[in-house]
């Protein structure tokens, strides 16, 4: 029997110890590890599993952490983790105060930088080695891994653009396995396929028109090939560019086999790869099953519908219009900006535009929001996917910031609704004809209303903008929310002893605010609460403080939400109750009277 060479390994010192016949046991051992542990403790997996070969073999050419290694996108770098001093605590991986999912520049000398978002690495290596050369070192090596989805993105594009004309130390390497989350699209995708079919005639080789030395495509799960052609580049002065083949989830068949199911697969049996399936009787819907049916409800009965998202159709839920009326429904890659601006050039011609991309992602499209949608007053319907808090993706992937820097923006309604009729309601709403655009923000996971699809699903009504309601009534108190976390305020204020003097209001729309209700509440209560799930700095508890201010009240109030620091991965429920807005934290304060 072999013994295990992995347990022997603290960082990659250790790694370099061993002989090039060995690593292939070490590739064996290492995706076993992974597959043992985020079987049972749940993460990402396809995309770490694809690499395992090419991070021995940079670990075992590259005198890291001193040479730079920058991943893009990090969920493809847990066996970079476990090479790198944390094979032991590798088990509390996204767990509330355990490594984070990403590679993240506090927690390790080998994490170079912090890489939740895609499209990063280039830019970031690119600064790197140009910083080293200002500082007289020659020798340091600069390596970005970045995926195939991700160097379709206009920032990866942008990185290269600029180093092929420098002469800076830095290696490109293109791990391309045709998927992202979902499969890559575009055009790039296809000359890609074409190049590793040999069907791109050399001299077209755009990677080389850009200046960079070019060499592939090798298979990327070849150890000797690999190091081989590492160590080649490694005496090669200037910008390089690596193209490996790699299959994702290679070693396990079934994450082979079903790429988007076992990106982040939850629990499954270590030993058969056959994931392990909660019960789904009984449970309510995802947000985004509610959002991805009720669009193609309406699509099928207004032509001018159209739905867009920046590579998240399987997230998003966007896939069933995709997959029923593909004319009308577009996944344009990991290009948010151009996704914006996609919408709003199809609204100039009268298009329905439901753009549907991640709280944190939107983020990356702030410049056309604002330029090419907000100022020109265009009715694009921003479905804002993953608000408020996620869970064990972390602090990169937290949407909660869209209401703070989305209320700046003149034109803009922002629109949180409670629960899924609410949300089936306003995207019903939003195609009756807007003057102006909207951002409706929703959670991750599922809502609260388990015969929603039953009993609700195709009954629209239209909501009136701008209007809040009060869902219960109170004589002292009086709690403000807005969104889904409403649903934890009721159930709170039902635990409260004093439940009759608290009264409860929903207010979807965070803009316009409902002044109206807003003058009689300030009128009426001696203490106002106001609870969101979303930065407290800039929110909706700051709007009603704004008007408060301007109409010269002068009660208590008292704003609930996340705090002004970057919060970290654990449960959903972990992180409310660091934001104290779980139930027991609302129960707690609504139970405490002013005097």
């Amino acid at each position: 029997m072999k013994s295990n060479l992995l347990s022997n390994i603290y960082n990659p010192t250790d790694l370099r110890l061993l002989t090039e016949a060995q690593l292939p046991q070490i590739a064996q051992e290492l995706r076993q590890f992974i597959i043992d542990v985020v079987s049972v403790k749940e993460g990402h997996l396809g995309a770490s599993l694809g690499v395992i070969e090419l991070t021995i073999a940079l670990h075992y050419v590259f005198n890291t952490p001193e040479d730079q290694l920058v991943w893009d996108v990090g969920h493809q770098a847990y066996g970079h983790k476990i090479l790198t001093e944390r094979r032991e605590i590798f088990h509390t991986n996204r767990q509330i105060d355990g490594i984070s999912g990403f590679p993240k520049r506090s927690e390790s000398i080998y994490d170079t930088f912090g890489v939740g978002h895609s499209s990063t690495s280039i830019s970031a290596a690119l600064g790197m080695a140009i910083a080293s050369q200002l500082k007289g070192d020659f020798d340091k090596q600069h390596i970005a891994v970045i995926g195939d989805a991700s160097i379709a993105s206009g920032m990866a594009f942008e990185g290269l653009n600029h180093a092929g004309v420098t002469d800076a130390n830095l290696l490109v390497i293109l791990n391309d396995n045709a998927i992202g989350i979902d499969p890559s699209v575009g055009a790039l995708k296809q000359y890609l396929t074409a190049v590793k079919e040999g069907k791109n005639p050399k001299k077209n080789n755009m990677i080389k028109s850009l200046n960079f030395d070019y060499s592939g495509p090798i298979d990327g799960h070849d150890i000797p090939t690999l190091i081989k052609e590492l160590k080649r580049l490694k005496e090669i002065k200037g910008p390089k560019f690596l193209h490996i083949v790699t299959t994702k989830g290679k070693g396990l068949q079934q994450a082979e086999e079903n790429q988007v199911k076992y990106h982040a697969p939850g629990k499954f049996d270590a030993s058969t790869g056959e994931i392990i399936l909660k019960s789904e009787e009984n449970l309510p819907p995802k947000y985004q099953d509610v959002f991805g049916l009720t669009i193609l409800d309406l699509a099928r009965k207004n032509d001018k519908i159209i739905g867009i998202t920046p590579a998240m159709p399987s997230g998003s839920s966007l896939k069933f219009m995709m997959d029923e009326i593909p004319e009308r429904a577009f996944d344009v890659g990991i290009a948010e900006q151009h996704a914006v601006t996609l919408a709003a050039g199809m609204v100039t011609q009268g298009m329905i535009v439901y753009c549907t991309i991640y709280s944190t992602f939107l983020q990356r499209a702030y410049d056309q929001v604002i330029h090419d949608v907000a100022l020109q007053n265009l009715p694009v319907i921003f479905c804002i996917d993953r608000a408020g808090l996620v869970g064990e993706d972390g602090a990169t992937h937290h949407g909660v910031f869209d209401i703070a820097y989305l209320r700046a923006i003149p034109n803009m309604i922002i629109h949180a609704p409670i629960n899924e009729i609410a949300l089936q309601n306003i995207l019903y709403t939003a195609q009756l004809g807007l003057n102006h655009p909207i951002a409706i923000r929703y959670p991750r996971g599922r809502g609260v209303l388990p015969n929603w699809e039953v009993e609700n699903f195709g009954h629209y009504e239209e909501i009136i903008i701008g209007q809040a309601s009060q869902l219960k009534p109170g004589t002292k108190t009086s709690v403000l929310s807005t969104g889904t976390i409403g649903n934890n305020v009721t159930l709170a204020i039902n635990e409260c002893d004093n439940s009759e003097s608290i009264a409860h209001y929903d207010f979807p729309f965070i803009k316009p605010l409902d002044i109206k209700s807003l003058i009689s509440i300030f009128n009426t209560f001696e203490r106002i609460i106001t609870v969101e799930e979303g930065t407290i700095n800039g929110g909706f508890g700051s709007a009603v403080l704004e008007f408060a201010a301007a109409h010269n009240f002068k009660n208590k109030i008292e704003i609930l939400g996340v705090p002004d620091v970057f919060i970290e991965h654990g449960t959903a429920n972990q992180l409310q109750q660091l934001c104290k807005i779980d139930v027991k934290s609302l129960i707690n304060l609504f139970s405490t009277d002013t005097k």
